[in-house]
């Protein structure tokens, strides 16, 4: 089984705690967008960034100065946000860094899929931006059903705690051979199942952590979980979808 999660916008480097163990697995396609990216003007990039010209600058001087092989962090540690947060991979044990680097992958723009110890500098690419380039357009036409091929080499059972951006990656080439099921954590409203973003960030990574805590290989033991005041719910889950409701009676 492997599970899949989505990056972060904000990033880090530090090597602090661990060296990474391997470099990325689509490094060369990389290192082409780097190239693309590098080729764009100011205004063309924060169009492409949709941000703030604080975070813009930022940005632009990491891809002036990026150098994809040296100085690099393990991209499970390198990578903030709230799903992070709650995921807290810094006090994790060794047996718990070994289950995630089995299991674990990170889907992203610019790396394509990572494995939680490969190498990386920070970035900022969602799978969704537009590069409107010669070489490069759009993100899911350049990755194609490449990281698909490699989630599916890997394992035919995907559990899914990625965002609907980055799960569209795979969606396309899913064949009868491909268990993929999605986690939904919502609350019920007027008849309902509704969720909301910053909950549902925090969910998913408190479900990485009790996976890797309780070392999970099965899909349906997953249906175990029961943080931050999630249950699964049978009546609303079928084999496609696990659905977790918060605070039911």
């Amino acid at each position: 089984m492997r599970m899949i999660i989505s990056p972060a916008k904000t990033m880090n480097m530090t090597n602090d705690h661990f060296e990474p163990q391997q470099m990325p697995i689509f490094l060369k396609e990389t290192e082409l967008l780097l190239e693309e990216l590098r080729e764009k003007d100011d205004e063309a990039l924060q169009a492409i960034w949709k941000c703030s010209d604080k975070i813009a600058a930022l940005n632009r001087e990491r891809i002036r100065r990026m150098d994809l092989y040296h100085s690099l962090t393990p991209a499970i540690l390198a990578f903030e946000g709230i799903q992070y947060k709650y995921m807290a991979p810094i006090v994790f044990e060794n047996k718990d860094f070994e289950y995630i680097e089995k299991h674990l992958r990170i889907l992203s723009g610019f790396y394509g899929c990572l494995r939680p110890f490969d190498g990386v500098r920070p970035y900022r690419l969602e799978m969704q931006a537009k590069l409107k380039g010669e070489k490069v357009d759009s993100l899911y036409a350049f990755w194609g059903r490449k990281i698909a091929d490699q989630l599916f080499s890997e394992s035919h059972c995907i559990l899914n705690l990625a965002s609907e951006e980055y799960s569209k990656c795979i969606f396309p080439y899913l064949t009868e051979e491909i268990t993929f099921i999605t986690c939904i954590f919502g609350e019920i409203k007027e008849g309902k199942v509704i969720e909301k973003g910053t909950l549902v960030k925090m969910a998913r990574g408190e479900m990485v952590r009790f996976m890797a805590e309780n070392k999970i290989e099965e899909a349906e033991e997953i249906k175990a979980f029961n943080r931050l005041g999630y249950v699964f719910s049978e009546k609303h889950s079928d084999h496609q979808t696990f659905v977790f409701l918060k605070d039911q009676p």
